[in-house]
């Protein structure tokens, strides 16, 4: 077994069980739930065209707004709290949905927090909604340019929000652990460049045929390049598409904290996939690439 199997077993076996997660929220009926953000916000959701993800509800209401649902465990607001959708609101030059309004509460009998909040409508589909990209999404020179010009806006953003990927905190100390498990002793880890990322931009988070950027509740500090390298990776099943990522974010992907950023996205794909999945080959060959390419 080599090291990055062995890691990736280490790993597997250390993930929690479905049991020990908050709520599964695409089984867990919160009838309640819905009731109480529809009076809070004073407006009805179309409950019938729900979209469920594991820890997220978003729905249609009765006047043309989104509302997106979210439950976390107490102890994920820390700190800068879990408000990023709200905070994004002031954000300028990046496409994204209007934010209007928020309820938050305690669930003391779930033991978790609830949180939604209400934004414009954006119509335009997310590129790929859930699951493995592998076809080549049609997306214009617009389109393009839209996402160049949302990101570098964002990345000049001065915040002292911490980017939290999957709810966990973006620190020097979380990406260094992560490529060390999957590649142990084979790259200093240490990032020169901090700037703002969106923090979970992949393209279930970006729609067609108009460019907006979804789900901001992640965002904040963190290697620059985050979010180039995330986008990269998760295209890397599609060539032409990973070509035009980096094409696009040339700057970003070819700096010392770029690289380190899509080894971190892979070291987390390599210890969490196997090799019937499309992306595992690519995601093995492009870490080894960035591993020889850091050594130099």
């Amino acid at each position: 077994m080599n090291e990055t199997m062995a890691a990736r077993v280490e790993v597997s076996a250390a993930r929690p069980t479905p049991a020990q997660h908050v709520l599964d929220l695409r089984r867990t009926p919160v009838e309640d739930v819905l009731s109480r953000v529809e009076g809070a916000l004073c407006t009805a959701l179309q409950r019938e065209d729900t979209v469920r993800k594991r820890r997220s509800i978003g729905a249609r209401t009765d006047r043309g707004t989104w509302v997106r649902i979210e439950a976390r465990r107490p102890e994920k607001i820390d700190g800068q709290g879990w408000n990023g959708t709200e905070c994004a609101a002031l954000l300028e030059g990046i496409a994204k949905p209007d934010w209007y309004a928020a309820v938050s509460w305690r669930d003391a009998e779930r033991a978790v927090m609830w949180r939604a909040d209400e934004t414009s409508l954006v119509s335009a589909a997310p590129v790929k909604p859930g699951g493995v990209l592998t076809i080549e999404p049609a997306l214009s020179e617009n389109w393009w340019a839209s996402l160049d010009a949302s990101l570098t806006a964002l990345a000049a953003v001065s915040t002292t929000r911490v980017s939290t990927p999957d709810t966990e905190p973006m620190t020097q100390q979380r990406l260094t652990e992560t490529i060390e498990r999957a590649f142990p002793g084979r790259a200093d880890t240490h990032v020169d460049e901090w700037t703002t990322a969106h923090a979970d931009l992949n393209w279930a988070n970006l729609t067609a045929p108009e460019c907006f950027l979804l789900d901001w509740e992640d965002w904040g500090r963190a290697p620059r390049g985050l979010d180039a390298a995330n986008l990269w990776v998760n295209s890397l099943a599609v060539p032409g598409l990973a070509r035009r990522v980096r094409e696009q974010r040339s700057a970003d992907l070819n700096s010392r904290s770029g690289r380190l950023a899509a080894l971190f996205y892979c070291a987390q794909m390599v210890m969490a996939i196997d090799e019937s999945d499309p992306l595992f080959a690519p995601v093995e060959r492009e870490a080894a690439n960035l591993l020889e390419d850091l050594a130099k």
